[in-house]
Order: C-alpha cells, then structure tokens, then sequence
C-alpha cells in the first residue's frame, strides 16, 4: 500500500509541475452573437459569411483569442539560500535520520543448505491426526 500511495502522489506532484507551466491559447470565432467554432492551440475556422464580408467590407464576425499563460519561472533553491537556522536544522534532522538506517549484521542460516528428506508417507494422514 505504501508503495502504491508513494508512486502516485509523485506522478500527481509530476503532473502538477507540468501543468502549472504548460501555457495554451483558446481561439473562439462569432459569426454575430452565435459561435461557430471554439479550437485549442490551433486557428478556429472561419465562417462562410466572413468570406462576403470581406467582400462588403462589412464586420458582423469577430475573433476571440484567450491566453492562458503558464508558469514561467521556476524558483530553484540551494542550501545556501536558506538561513544559518533552517541550515542548522535540515542538517541535524539529516544526519539523525542517516544514522537510523544501521546496516543488518549478517545473520547465520545454519540449514540454508539442507534439503529435507523425501516423504515416502504421509504420517498424519496415516494416523490420521489432524491439528484444528
């Protein structure tokens, strides 16, 4: 479950850094109050009557363009940016939990390299002698 939980909540971190700096644009296109087409990150088509206006020299058609601007500057930290306090603590808090991570001594296995004998009989079922 752990494990689980760990993964997931850094790909969810992953994802918010990545979408907090992804910038896109929404392009909608009216033909007079009525919208005809709404397309993201690429043109919105235009109407056939845009075509006779050009002609006419005549606007009932219009263009609206939003920008949603993503985060574009990062801020980058280092050890030596934080105060003589915080420095203090981060590396008493760091060298307190490194040293709770001792290594295991190498334990003996005494029958690590014994096979056990072939069953010819099953006993319990011989006697029939069960543990409930």
């Amino acid at each position: 479950m752990k494990p689980f939980l760990h993964k997931s909540f850094s790909t969810l971190l992953a994802l918010l850094v990545l979408f907090s700096t992804v910038s896109f644009t929404i392009e909608k296109h009216f033909c007079g109050d009525i919208l005809v087409d709404v397309a993201l990150f690429t043109e919105a088509e235009k109407c056939e009557m845009e075509v006779l206006e050009i002609k006419q020299n005549k606007t009932c058609c219009k263009d609206v363009t939003n920008v949603v601007e993503g985060q574009d500057e990062l801020k980058f930290s280092s050890f030596e940016d934080l105060e003589f306090e915080q420095q203090q603590f981060l590396a008493s808090y760091v060298y307190s939990y490194i040293n709770l991570f001792e290594g295991l001594p190498n334990l003996i296995i005494p029958h690590k390299d014994y096979s056990p004998p072939n069953l010819v009989t099953d006993i319990q079922v011989l006697h029939d002698t069960f543990l409930i």
